[in-house]
């Protein structure tokens, strides 16, 4: 029983759990299904769907989320639950979703996109209301409750009704700032900015913020230019101007008048400015009175024009270009020859130097002469100077000197000749001309006290090379020419080749003739015999002669190889021939002498070669003969003396006696019906044995057919 109730009390917890069961079906997110203005509310339900196994309270965890960052949460007993977005602005646009956790469960609704329309207005406010010409205006333009980043439109309109704008970029704030400056003839200026925002959701462009009104400040007056002259200003009257400005406050003003772009007089910390001067026709003009005070300037013109009292002199000369020592007379006058004071002046220096106080001047002209001459007018103070007039006055050239730029007399075939010709005196500017023979080569104009510099390439071998210069200016006298120069023109050495004779092969001991050969080249010719990487020459001679002809004695082993010939004149250019190959073999007597050493190698093992031969047949010999019969023996020997092939014409020391010294029974071997016959005729072979020079065939025969025991 207790057992049962223990079964009993085990089981409860399991029971519970099973009706603890549940599962999350659905979770949806609902809220405004079309864009949402900005500034209005938006609401956010988040709804599950959960089935449960028994009826029993279970807690859900709600997680609002926009773009996967989490906004809001909350926990609560029912199946739904709200989310409240007031006042939307643009950067609450996105998409929104909620999860549900409940008991280690979750699950996520879709997605649900909200798109907020549209941006709150800016706030644009301005850091001073009032400023003063020169100085800069800021501004802020801000947008409250909403993110950036932003740009900001921000625009001036001035009083002419003209605009500018300026924009300016705020990746981390809501506001910018920007400056305006305040330019002249702005009185009263109006601001405004919009805001402008761009997303991954789309752009949205502001209103226009509110209208931000600026006062300028006049620092001072724009100036008053008076002139005290009389309105017809004739050359002698005196020019008063005065210029004045009003100051809002003491500011350190700059006040000026020019003429053109020359300052005529200026001051600081002063609120007016005079210019006085006795009137001349330079005076003619326009006049402006200028005001200054940091980026602020004010001005004020008027013009001004200047009677002329008399005509500008004017000066002749009798000449502009003379010779030295010719006459030279100025005359100086008047258009309509009123009475005035002249004078005559001469430049250099700037200020000149007077030369005479009358209307003309007559001197014997000198080279120091030569200058700017003007004349000068008085009339009642006025003073007008005359153009100036340029005299020049020409001593003749010297005979110029005509040289070589590298001083040398000499030069090689195209390369390019520098001659330089100068005339020691004489009045530039001088022009130089270079003559080769007759023939003009160019015409150089100096300006100055040195050479003229000319340039002549020689192509051709048998080109004239005599050269002279002439120097002339404008003096009236003839032209000057040098002295007559004669260049020498080198050809350099060309198309060289190398031979020798015999060629290719030369006998131990011999000699032979090498022959170096230049096709073109200028006299005298340095001629050098090299061999292959060797660094001191084997010949050399310098020759007036295109060619040269060199012999080396008593050739051995050591000289075979290759040989070049170099060649090389004045023009300093080295050429080199081809490689000559030389091979020195052996001479005819060493070859006979070879010859006849190897033919004698040859006889002696020729001669060893028999001798072996031979022994080793007279070995076989005697065996054969002791076999035959006696009386055959006897006959054939008998007739040995008057036969042709005696056994002792060939060998020394007859091998007939060696034989029977040393007899060698026959073997019964060879004993049959015809062994008598065998054993003559045997005999009879060995007798005439064969010899090396005659026919062995036919001795034997003749032998057979003269003996007397013949079958």
């Amino acid at each position: 029983m207790y057992f049962a109730v223990l079964v009993i009390l085990l089981h409860c917890p399991s029971l519970k759990a099973q009706d603890d069961v549940f599962t999350i079906n659905k979770v949806e997110l609902t809220g405004p299904s079309q864009k949402v203005k900005n500034g209005m509310s938006i609401e956010l339900t988040c709804i599950v769907d959960v089935s449960k196994s028994t009826s029993f309270q279970m807690q859900h965890t709600f997680l609002f989320y926009k773009d996967d960052s989490l906004l809001h949460n909350t926990t609560s007993e029912q199946n739904r639950t709200r989310y409240k977005i007031s006042p939307a602005r643009f950067a609450d646009s996105g998409n929104y979703k909620c999860i549900v956790e409940a008991n280690m469960k979750t699950k996520s609704s879709n997605d649900l996109v909200v798109r907020i329309e549209g941006l709150c207005q800016p706030k644009l406010t301005a850091l001073k209301r009032e400023v003063t010409e020169g100085e800069f205006v800021t501004l802020r333009c801000e947008v409250p409750e909403e993110k950036p980043p932003f740009i900001f439109l921000f625009k001036k309109i001035s009083s002419n009704q003209q605009s500018q704008e300026k924009r300016k970029q705020e990746l981390k704030e809501n506001f910018a700032s920007v400056e305006f400056p305040v330019e002249e003839r702005d009185r009263i200026l109006r601001f405004q900015c919009v805001a402008q925002v761009i997303s991954v959701v789309g752009s949205e462009t502001s209103e226009a913020s509110n209208m931000t009104i600026v006062t300028v400040v006049e620092p001072f007056s724009h100036p008053k230019l008076t002139s005290k002259s009389p309105w017809n200003v004739t050359e002698g009257d005196r020019i008063d101007i005065a210029c004045e400005t009003i100051l809002a406050r003491a500011y350190e003003i700059e006040i000026l008048i020019q003429k053109d772009k020359r300052i005529l007089n200026s001051t600081r910390g002063q609120n007016s400015v005079t210019y006085s001067a006795v009137a001349t026709v330079e005076h003619n003009g326009n006049y402006t009175c200028k005001v200054e005070l940091r980026s602020v300037s004010k001005t004020t013109s008027m013009n001004i024009v200047v009677s002329e009292l008399f005509a500008k002199p004017i000066l002749t000369p009798s000449l502009t270009d003379l010779d030295e020592n010719e006459s030279l007379s100025l005359w100086c006058h008047i258009n309509g020859s009123p009475k005035a004071n002249f004078s005559i002046v001469k430049r250099p220096p700037e200020n000149g130097i007077l030369l005479k106080t009358s209307s003309n001047f007559t001197i014997q002209a000198q080279v120091n002469d030569t200058g700017s001459y003007v004349c000068r007018a008085e009339i009642k103070g006025i003073i007008k100077e005359s153009n100036p007039v340029q005299i020049t006055v020409y001593a003749p050239v010297s005979e110029p000197v005509l040289s070589v730029a590298n001083s040398s007399m000499e030069m090689v075939l195209g390369e390019t000749l520098l001659l330089r010709c100068q005339s020691m005196f004489g009045t530039p500017p001088i022009n130089y001309t270079l003559f080769r023979g007759n023939r003009l080569i160019d015409t150089i104009t100096v300006f100055n006290n040195t050479y003229a510099e000319f340039r002549d390439r020689q192509t051709k071998l048998n080109s004239l090379r005599e050269y002279r210069c002439e120097a002339s200016n404008r003096h009236s006298h003839a032209n000057k020419s040098s002295y007559k120069m004669n260049i020498t023109v080198i050809a350099p050495v060309m198309n060289i080749s190398f031979g020798s004779f015999p060629h290719g092969e030369v006998e131990d001991g011999g000699d032979i003739n090498f022959l170096c050969v230049v096709g073109e080249g200028s006299l005298p010719i340095n001629f050098t015999i090299f061999k292959q990487n060797e660094q001191t020459p084997l010949f050399y001679e310098s020759k007036m002669e295109t060619r040269v002809v060199w012999q080396k004695k008593s050739l051995s082993k050591q000289d075979a190889g290759k040989y070049f010939c170099e060649a090389s004149n004045r023009a300093l250019v080295t050429k080199r021939s081809d490689l000559l190959i030389v091979k020195v073999v052996l001479a005819s007597w060493q070859k006979g002498f070879i010859a006849l050493f190897v033919l004698a190698v040859i006889a002696i093992a020729a001669s060893g070669f028999w001798w072996c031969w031979r022994k080793k047949e007279k070995g076989k010999h005697p065996s054969m003969e002791m076999s035959g019969s006696t009386a055959v023996t006897n006959s054939t020997s008998e007739k040995l003396p008057s036969g042709p092939n005696h056994y002792t014409e060939f060998y020394p020391g007859s091998g007939y006696i060696e034989d029977h010294e040393n007899p060698v029974k026959p073997t019964d071997d060879n004993k049959g019906p015809d062994h008598e016959s065998a054993e003559v005729e045997y005999t009879e072979v060995e007798v005439s044995t064969p010899d090396p020079y005659t026919d062995s065939g036919e001795n034997r025969h003749s032998r057979i057919e003269g003996s007397p025991d013949a079958t």
